[in-house]
């Protein structure tokens, strides 16, 4: 079975069950440059306006041949853009951010946006071209070489909460989200006005699902009540789903949201993602058998495999029986793509990187084999989300 009709049938998009739970993942340079070398395969970096997104969306050509079901592309740098570079080793970005390199992600050192208070300043600010030459070139031609064989994930990640908290600050944002500032709402639109753009070019090449990344929650709960979600966000969501699905009606929308976000993903399913992603791990309320239980019917569930403690320092066996666990659980009547919660880091030694990927395609047919006793009347009316 391809790659494509593997991911489709996972997804319920095509009747039928995978011939195993599709795998997915990403890797740090440290790792994709290791493997690079090891297939003698050249490794493709495409450079994300948002620096750490870069890794989600290069090495494509390594992760296929390592047996990734998956390819993800995103929007690169514009060819006219050189980053401005301080003798501190920071660095000015496309969104004007003044970055560092952190001990694994990068960080902001100084944001752009630190002392807005009004929609004027809203609108003073200039957001990069999301039409810019070069931008979409990389993720035209993987579009071009993998769109028979493989499910291709179009990366907007970064994309209004977590744009507007990198522009703004976290603290300030949060804090100004309790008062009601003015530039709130304004701040929020043009974001996904940015991102509707960036979403609708990337479905025109012909990407099956888009992929939003937003954090809401923390390791314990949510880092704000439902209903401000309802009130202050919600609403741009739902238009950047609705502004994407105008160029490709039947794309299918994503949600990368880290953190304990059970409580919230009513609303989620509400706003239109059919896709939950990273499904942290160890957090309140993500339970497998829990997630499973309440949203199974409705969620495709992406991810579930800690790579904070158990991928770098758990043992094999301990490995095992975690991916055992989440293809059982997860992965019952399709609507799981097996992945750790985040990028590979290399913390991650290749070699378990290997024996992740060797375990689950090794345990990933056990749903295909238990499903044979579905019945063709159930079996069909789980064929679409």
């Amino acid at each position: 079975m391809k790659p494509r009709e593997r991911v489709l049938k996972a997804f319920r998009k095509m009747s039928g069950n995978p011939d195993r739970v599709p795998v997915q993942f990403e890797m740090c340079r440290q790792l994709l440059d290791h493997f690079g070398e090891k297939l003698g395969i050249p490794v493709k970096y495409t450079n994300n306006l948002y620096e750490d997104v870069t890794y989600r969306i290069s090495g494509n050509e390594v992760r296929t041949a390592m047996g990734c079901d998956v390819v993800v592309t995103g929007a690169g740098t514009a060819d006219d853009f050189k980053a401005k570079k301080f003798d501190d080793g920071t660095w000015l970005n496309e969104y004007g951010m003044r970055m560092r390199q952190g001990d694994i992600y990068v960080e902001v050192a100084e944001y752009p946006l630190a002392h807005i208070q009004t929609a004027a300043d809203v609108a003073s600010y200039s957001f990069p071209d999301a039409n810019a030459r070069g931008r979409y070139r990389d993720a035209e031609a993987l579009v071009n070489r993998y769109k028979e064989d493989y499910f291709i994930i179009g990366d907007i990640e970064v994309t209004i909460f977590s744009l507007a908290q990198q522009l703004v600050g976290m603290e300030k944002l949060m804090m100004d989200m309790a008062l009601g500032a003015e530039y709130l709402q304004p701040l929020f639109k043009a974001c996904t006005d940015f991102q509707i753009e960036i979403g609708r070019n990337l479905a025109k090449l012909g990407v099956d699902a888009f992929w939003v990344g937003d954090d809401f929650g923390s390791q314990t709960n949510l880092l704000f009540s439902v209903k401000m979600f309802g009130d202050l966000l919600q609403p741009h969501y739902e238009r950047l789903i609705k502004g994407i699905k105008d160029a490709k009606p039947d794309i299918i929308p994503i949600l990368h949201c880290d953190g304990a976000v059970s409580k919230l993903l009513d609303k989620i399913w509400d706003v239109g993602f059919q896709v939950f992603n990273p499904v942290q791990p160890g957090v309140p309320g993500h339970g497998p058998k829990e997630l499973k239980d309440a949203f199974g019917d409705r969620f495709v569930f992406w991810g579930a495999i800690d790579q904070q403690e158990l991928l770098p320092n758990g043992t094999d066996e301990e490995l095992e029986a975690d991916i055992i666990e989440k293809i059982q659980i997860l992965g019952k009547n399709r609507g799981y793509m097996i992945s750790p919660a985040h990028i590979i880091q290399a913390d991650v030694s290749p070699a378990r990187v290997e024996k992740f990927i060797e375990l689950c395609k090794k345990h990933g047919g056990v749903i295909r084999k238990k499903s044979k006793s579905m019945s063709s009347r159930g079996a069909e009316r789980r064929s679409d989300l």
